[in-house]
């Protein structure tokens, strides 16, 4: 018995479920409303399927109950869509019968508009006609046929009382006539007969086509002469390049010569005045220097170059930059920095970057030339616009205030070759000046953007020097002051640096920043 209550609890549950499960269901897709659907069908159908499930004594006839559905449910459907083709199908052939009506007036309109059209056309082609035969010339000579006039017709230009009178008659006659002789003189002096016309025209023909034939003739002619001219230029050609391969050869036979006897005077004068300065190009000063030299005597190649400048420089041109850095790198192998000096004092080599780093890098290796090598690398580096090595060598020079200078005078000295700057002078000195010239001028927008470029690249180091230099000048309050002035910068800005300052153990410089915008938070607003 108890079991017997259990199921029915558990049964009435499950269908409470299954009707509520179908309420829900029905809500969700919008057809709650009773009535044909394809929703309300699904849902029903998936209820039963769990009813069948459920219920396992009765399964196989609700099973075959549900397929009975089923399949009158799709009879029911198939017959639907049946029925909507076959309408699509009467209403097609019932609107056929109208449309054949509509084609067959349609094509009756276009007959009528070709028949209208031809019939255009005939009376345009006979309009034509007549005004064809109007334009011929009736005669072969110059005038017309004369016409007979009927005499009761009035004569044009004159009125019936005119033309009776024998005064009037007598007036239009002479005028008729002079009108005639001018006629006569206009067709002998301005016209041609239509005969000299033709006679023309075939001569034009006959001399063109004679133009034809001569220009056919010139074109064979020209190719002809292309392929014997083209063989005749290849020979040409070779001849000349053998004869400027052996000319070159003897030049450098003589050249090699005479470097080798050691007369180096006229080995110079000979790659000067040689074709393109060949003879100077870096090929020709490979082979120079693989030429050997006597013990305890100075190279003949620094010899040679100190003659070629010399000769240059008098014949009013300034040697190669790759004669001048071989002749540069000669010259301090043999430690011969005063003839290096020479040569730069007087503006006797082609400057360039390249020969700044070549005499800056020899004082690196030559400390006891240190100070003379910066001076002559200074004089190379401006000349070739290397304004950041300039002040470079300034720096390393001690001429600190003068490098600060020298930064200011030039107009494009970028945040970057400030970077190279300190980097490579990391002075307290520097960094000094720097700071007392920023604080009268920021270098570029302002001097917050320029620490802030500082801090956030790899040159947090020198940002905080700087920073550090203008709080200890606390008498005239220049970091407030900087603060204060920059018109660019952003309250965001400058907390930014703060923070960057504090994150990197320069917390009295973050206090400092912290507190200027703190007071001041009224005019960044």
């Amino acid at each position: 018995a108890n079991i017997r209550r259990i199921r029915k609890v558990l049964g009435k549950r499950f269908l409470e479920s299954v009707r509520g499960n179908i309420l829900t269901e029905t809500e969700k897709v919008g057809c709650a409303e009773p009535g044909p659907s394809e929703e309300r069908y699904i849902i029903y159908s998936n209820a039963f399927d769990k009813i069948i499930e459920y219920v396992s004594a009765y399964k196989n006839i609700l099973a075959s109950i549900k397929q009975e559905y089923e399949a009158f449910i799709t009879r029911i459907k198939n017959g639907q869509r049946n029925v909507f083709f076959l309408r699509g199908r009467l209403k097609a052939l019932e609107s056929e019968s109208t449309a054949l009506l509509y084609y067959r007036k349609r094509a009756m309109e276009l007959e009528d508009k070709i028949k209208a059209i031809e019939k255009n056309s005939a009376k345009i082609e006979n309009e034509i006609l007549k005004i064809q035969n109007i334009g011929k010339v009736p005669s072969e000579i110059f005038g017309t046929q004369e016409k007979t006039v009927h005499p009761a017709k009035s004569i044009p230009g004159l009125s019936v009382e005119e033309s009776l009178s024998l005064d009037s008659l007598s007036n239009h006659l002479a005028q008729l006539d002079r009108r005639l002789l001018e006629l006569k003189k206009d067709g002998d002096g301005k016209y041609i007969p239509r005969q000299k016309k033709t006679k023309l025209e075939q001569e034009l023909l006959h001399l063109l086509a004679i133009r034809d034939i001569a220009e056919a003739k010139r074109d064979k002619l020209k190719l002809r002469f292309t392929s014997v001219s083209s063989h005749f230029v290849y020979v040409y050609l070779f001849s000349v390049c053998i004869a400027y391969t052996l000319y070159f050869f003897f030049l450098f036979t003589s050249f090699s010569e005479l470097f080798s006897s050691g007369q180096y005077d006229a080995a110079a004068t000979c790659a000067i005045n040689s074709p393109g300065e060949i003879l100077c190009n870096e090929e020709a000063l490979k082979n120079l220097k693989s030429l050997s030299c006597l013990e305890g005597r100075n190279l003949p190649l620094l010899k040679y170059f100190d003659t070629l400048i010399n000769a240059s420089t008098a014949a009013g041109c300034l040697p190669n930059l790759p004669v001048t850095l071989e002749a540069i790198k000669c010259a301090l192998s043999e430690k011969q920095l005063n003839l290096v000096n020479h040569w730069v004092t007087q503006q006797r080599l082609t400057f360039s970057e390249a020969v700044g780093d070549l005499i800056y890098d020899y004082g690196k290796e030559e400390p006891n030339n240190m100070l003379e090598c910066l001076a002559l690398a200074q004089a190379a580096y401006g000349h070739s616009g290397a304004y950041k090595k300039v002040a470079l060598c300034l720096c390393k020079q001690g001429r600190i205030a003068g490098a600060v200078d020298y930064i200011q005078q030039v107009e494009h000295f970028s945040l970057d070759d400030y970077f190279f700057l300190l980097e490579n002078c990391p002075s307290t000195a520097l960094i000094r000046c720097l700071s007392q010239q920023w604080i009268r001028k920021p270098p570029f927008s302002s001097m917050g953007a320029t620490i802030l470029s500082f801090i956030s690249a790899e040159h947090k180091k020198h940002g905080f020097q700087l920073l550090e230099e203008m709080n200890n000048k606390s008498k005239h309050n220049a970091l407030e002051k900087i603060i204060l002035s920059d018109t660019v910068s952003t309250l965001e800005d400058w907390n930014k640096i703060a923070v960057t300052c504090a994150e990197n153990k320069h917390e009295k410089l973050s206090q400092k920043i912290v507190s200027v915008l703190t007071s001041q938070d009224g005019v960044f607003c």
